[in-house]
């Protein structure tokens, strides 16, 4: 206790006269503790005075055994590097012997290969001047292998002269083999037996020389085999569009006449392969000649046939080399455009096109891949396109027919469009809209059998002129004119009236742009999938389906100035009651049945014939035109006393219940709620100042 005094100590120990009795065993305890702790002291001091001593007869040892330790080591390097100097005298001879050893060995070896080089060079020679070419093509392998060891001598003179040599007779040997190869095709193969062996040893050395020297020779054979082809086909006679099938089946039966004959080659040279990679580029020049050079535009029916045979060559020849044909999976794809399926929403229907769009476009790439070694005979050449691509800057003839059978159809069915619908029928959507999108997909067949490319973007261009035809079609039939709040916002001139039947075709209207709506986007996507890739991004139908959306807008909108011209004569009879005069409050007025009637008479036909969502958005026109025109109504209606004030009232009271019962009376109430909403507030704003009336009048 550092703070603490003496005095305060004892005072703490002995506060009174009583405690004082302990002070005496206080004592003893503390002297017996000062006595243990002296022994203590004592014991640790001659404790410290031995170990000091012990301690420095320790460390003197200690330097002693490292100063023995250290001579130890200065004696054992003395003595190692002794023993590196004899070991290095010792091997010095060693190395010497060893070196020589080598050298003698490398020279040996270099002597040896050097004579069997001459001696080969020698024998080569005497091969390439006999032809012997099969026993020319081994010599030629060995001496391609010794060469190699000497590449490091190249300006020793007799290596230098060897090398020379042996360039001079491969030289010799390509002049004998191209020689002997221009007599391949001008019949001698019939009457020299050995012809054909000997070719074949010709091809063995072929592919012992440079990989340059078989390249010229393929390509000169094919060449030759193919001057019989431009001679003919460049005549007056058969350069013709119409002869197209001509020049195909010629090949064919120039590679089936000469199969066996050309089994002289190596299958690796690909010879019938790339004989007809060079005719389809001969043939594609000629036909390109040929439709430049066309005074007039060609004949459709013609230039599709020429179209139509070159695309069957080219899958014939890709089949045959290992591409594969085109897929078949397009007209699989076509087919599901504008089918019907009720359990599923337009957005569902395009989530499942998008999946199988992705999951299309995920094994097509897993079929590239999968693909490219069967490919690889081309090293990844792709007949298709390779002539027909030539046709797709003159297929404009064959847009502008497609386009001109389009509208001609078009115009067919809207004039035979009887705006009626089979009874019993589920979608309620015209015939013509149906068959439009059947032509459509019918001409679409026939554009992707023939091109993927220009050509089908064009023809998809002609698809939305001719929707957007047909969407102003539809637009045309609706009753025309109208008056009122929703006309004044649409600016829709005149006055609307519709009988039932007219209405039922608003209706069929509507359904017809919807469904030309969402099977629009599901064209799109199937040509999307179709077409070439870098058309893919601006196939897009959004303006058609804005075209279409118009019309459903203003179908509707129409649906209702009509409703709202049947009010006409109700809201008239409003204002002929006389507000001022009456006497009691009875019954909902004769307007007000008047009202219930129309509406009872063509709510339910609505509600069975628009889909949920439009059928709300009819309601939503509907309150927003029968609310505000109801209100603006009284202010016509003139010296409303008391008992008037109530009658209308009354009235109005009616009318709010039946506009709340339009939902029910449709059999679509889902959704009502926000409509119930609306109409509340609209007919609040009536009832207020009918009461402010009231209350006047009072």
């Amino acid at each position: 206790m550092d703070k603490m005094s003496t005095l305060e100590y004892i005072n703490q120990m002995f506060p009174t006269e009583a405690s004082l009795s302990g002070v005496e065993p206080l004592m003893q305890k503390i002297q017996s503790e000062i006595r243990r702790v002296d022994a203590g002291i004592l014991a640790a001091v001659r404790q410290q005075s031995n170990s000091g001593t012990k301690a420095k007869e320790d460390l003197a040892a200690a330097t002693h055994a490292v100063e023995e330790l250290t001579y130890k080591i200065r004696e054992i390097k003395t003595k190692a590097e002794q023993s590196e100097m004899m070991v290095q005298e010792i091997c010095r001879d060693i190395k010497k012997l060893d070196f020589a050893k080598k050298h003698i060995t490398t020279t040996i070896t270099a002597l040896h290969r050097l004579t069997m080089l001459v001696s080969a060079v020698e024998q080569l020679q005497i091969m390439a001047s006999k032809r012997q070419y099969k026993e020319a093509a081994a010599q030629l392998e060995a001496v391609n292998q010794l060469c190699s060891h000497f590449e490091a001598y190249r300006d020793i003179p007799k290596i230098t002269e060897l090398r020379e040599k042996f360039k001079s007779i491969k030289q010799i040997l390509k002049s004998h083999v191209f020689s002997d190869f221009s007599s391949l095709g001008t019949g001698k193969e019939s009457e020299e037996t050995n012809l054909l062996q000997h070719l074949s040893d010709a091809c063995l050395v072929v592919d012992a020389l440079e990989p340059s020297v078989k390249e010229e020779l393929v390509n000169n054979f094919c060449s030759r085999e193919l001057t019989s082809y431009e001679q003919i086909f460049e005549g007056a006679e058969l350069a013709k569009l119409d002869k197209t099938e001509r020049r195909y089946a010629w090949i064919k039966r120039r590679m089936r006449t000469n199969e066996e004959i050309w089994k002289i080659f190596p299958t690796s040279w690909l010879v019938p392969y790339r004989l007809c990679i060079q005719f389809c580029k001969k043939t594609r020049k000629q036909l390109e000649g040929i439709l430049d050079n066309m005074k007039e535009k060609p004949d459709v029916a013609t230039l599709l046939m020429a179209l139509q045979r070159t695309l069957e060559f080219e899958d014939e020849l890709a089949e045959k080399f290992g591409g594969g044909t085109q897929s078949r999976e397009i007209g699989n794809e076509i087919e599901e455009i504008g089918r019907q399926n009720n359990s599923q929403s337009a957005s569902d229907i395009r989530k499942k096109y998008e999946k199988k769009l992705s999951a299309h476009q995920g094994s097509e790439n897993e079929e590239k891949d999968g693909n490219k070694d069967l490919s690889a005979p081309g090293a990844g050449f792709n007949f298709h396109g390779i002539i027909s691509s030539c046709f797709e800057p003159h297929l404009i003839v064959y847009i502008e027919l497609e386009e001109k059978t389009l509208m001609e159809n078009l115009e067919k069915l809207v004039q035979e469009e009887t705006w009626d619908v089979e009874e019993g029928s589920q979608n309620n959507v015209l015939s013509s809209s149906m068959q439009l999108f059947l032509i459509i997909k019918r001409s679409l067949k026939r554009c992707s059998a023939l091109t993927k490319s220009q050509t089908l973007y064009n023809l998809f261009k002609v698809f939305q002129r001719v929707l957007k035809a047909y969407a102003t079609k539809l637009f045309g039939r609706l009753p025309k004119g109208g008056t009122g709040i929703v006309a004044a916002a649409t600016g829709m001139d005149g006055q609307i009236k519709t009988s039932d039947r007219d209405e039922r075709v608003i209706c069929y209207i509507v359904n017809s742009a919807e469904y030309c709506h969402k099977t629009s986007g599901e064209l799109a996507e199937s040509v999307s999938k179709i077409i070439d890739s870098q058309f893919a991004d601006r196939v897009d139908m959004s303006e058609v389906q804005d075209e279409f959306s118009a019309v459903i807008t203003k179908s509707l909108v129409t649906l209702v100035h009509g409703l709202e011209t049947k009010f006409d004569a109700e809201m008239a009879a409003m204002t002929r009651v006389p507000w001022g005069t009456l006497e009691s409050v009875g019954d909902q007025s004769g307007y007000v049945n008047g009202i219930n009637m129309i509406l009872s008479s063509s709510i339910p036909v609505l509600g069975s014939l628009l889909s949920p969502i439009y059928f709300q958005f009819f309601l939503d026109k509907l309150a927003s035109s029968v609310g505000p025109r109801f209100y603006m109504n009284i202010f016509k209606c003139k010296q409303i006393s008391e008992t008037g004030a109530q009658q209308m009232l009354l009235d109005t009271q009616a009318v709010k219940t039946i506009l709340l019962e339009i939902p029910s009376l449709g059999r679509q109430t889902s959704g009502a709620a926000g409509y119930s909403k609306f109409v509340s507030r609209e007919m609040s704003k009536a009832e207020a100042l009918l009461k402010v009336c009231y209350t006047i009048s009072c």
